[in-house]
């Protein structure tokens, strides 16, 4: 079993190269994940291109609270409040909640319904590295698209590995397999769709 602390040097190093507009690989509260400022849009670029990926699949975004919502939401349904409410902190699947309305995101990270996914973590790492950018994280997962998604940090390519700027140091040696999250699109008129399970 990993240890659940991290150490505070990966986590500032993690930090300066999200702040300074780069590409980290790093563990979520599902599987491992390329990450970004969720606001720049030329990190988000390098993200698409890393992953091989054609910017018309949108990616998903984590932050650290659901206060942080309605910056970057124009209109947070009252389903959606309703479904944090009932998955909140007690260690449930992650659920990824797709909203309508973004703003203030970097515009070629929203899908072209102008919806965005966007999941609450409660995991140490991804909490403290959400609150210490001030911005939403973009987290897909560390693989090219069309291959099979990093549960372990040892599943992940070298193709990735190299791409990337900074690979953290936290959750190396876990091998534990996480699930990725459920996915939930709310819609304005509080009407819900399941996309995945």
């Amino acid at each position: 079993m990993y240890n659940n602390r991290y150490e505070k040097e990966d986590l500032d190093e993690a930090l300066r190269v999200l702040r300074a507009g780069g590409v980290i690989l790093y563990p979520t509260d599902t599987v491992w994940g390329i990450g970004c400022d969720a606001t720049n849009a030329e990190a988000v670029k390098r993200v698409y291109e890393i992953k091989r990926r054609a910017e018309q699949k949108s990616m998903l975004v984590l932050m650290e609270g659901a206060g942080k919502l309605q910056g970057y939401v124009r209109e947070v349904p009252e389903v959606a409040w309703q479904l944090l409410e009932v998955t909140g902190e007690d260690g449930q699947k992650p659920l990824t909640i797709v909203y309508p309305d973004a703003k203030n995101l970097a515009q070629n990270l929203v899908a072209e319904d102008g919806s965005i996914g966007i999941r609450i973590t409660n995991e140490p790492f991804t909490k403290a590295l959400c609150t210490g950018l001030k911005h939403p994280l973009v987290s897909t997962s560390a693989n090219i698209s069309g291959e099979p998604a990093a549960k372990t940090y040892r599943q992940i390519s070298k193709d990735v590995l190299e791409a990337v700027d900074y690979v953290c140091r936290y959750r190396r040696d876990d091998e534990e397999e996480k699930l990725p999250s459920s996915i939930i699109k709310v819609n304005k008129d509080n009407s819900i769709e399941i996309i995945r399970k």
